[in-house]
């Protein structure tokens, strides 16, 4: 991908809908908060029919759905993705990231890595799933799409 092409189709802004959010913990307020620099930092977003960029998302949940509302240059949609494909992925990562958070207080660096693998083990696959959700409505990379699937988590969390 052409760096021109990426300049041109990256958010600029990511906003998290304050009336979706829950009461967090820490540790999850802080990979929240990760995940929207990093995702600032660097990203591949290209809303499909959008001739240019910078981007502004907002990100939140109407019936327990996932609204995206996308706006930019001359460019300005409402996507809305089912999350039903996601459920087992989003339970099954809570699981995983809660046991992580314990073993990082008290557990040995293998238990540790372990719980870490399978973490990202399944944020790729979801991520992946949401690289195929969003076909033909916003095209991203992939690690465009792990930090995205870490904020809809963010919208999951029960505190």
């Amino acid at each position: 991908m052409a760096d021109d092409d990426r300049q041109m189709h990256r958010l600029q802004t990511v906003e998290l809908d304050e009336e979706s959010l829950a009461a967090v913990s820490r540790d999850q307020e802080q990979e929240r908060q990760i995940a929207i620099f990093d995702l600032l930092e660097e990203n591949h977003f290209h809303p499909e029919g959008a001739v240019a960029g910078p981007y502004d998302l907002r990100m939140g949940l109407v019936e327990n759905r996932l609204v995206l509302d996308v706006t930019g240059p001359n460019y300005e949609r409402r996507h809305i993705l089912s999350l039903s494909p996601f459920r087992r992925l989003i339970k099954d990562y809570f699981i995983v990231c809660e046991s992580y958070y314990q073993a990082i207080r008290n557990s040995t660096p293998a238990h540790i890595e372990a719980l870490d693998m399978g973490r990202r083990g399944l944020h790729n696959e979801a991520s992946e799933l949401l690289q195929t959700r969003l076909s033909g409505k916003i095209e991203t990379d992939l690690d465009t799409a792990r930090r995205l699937f870490t904020l809809i988590c963010a919208l999951h969390w029960r505190g």
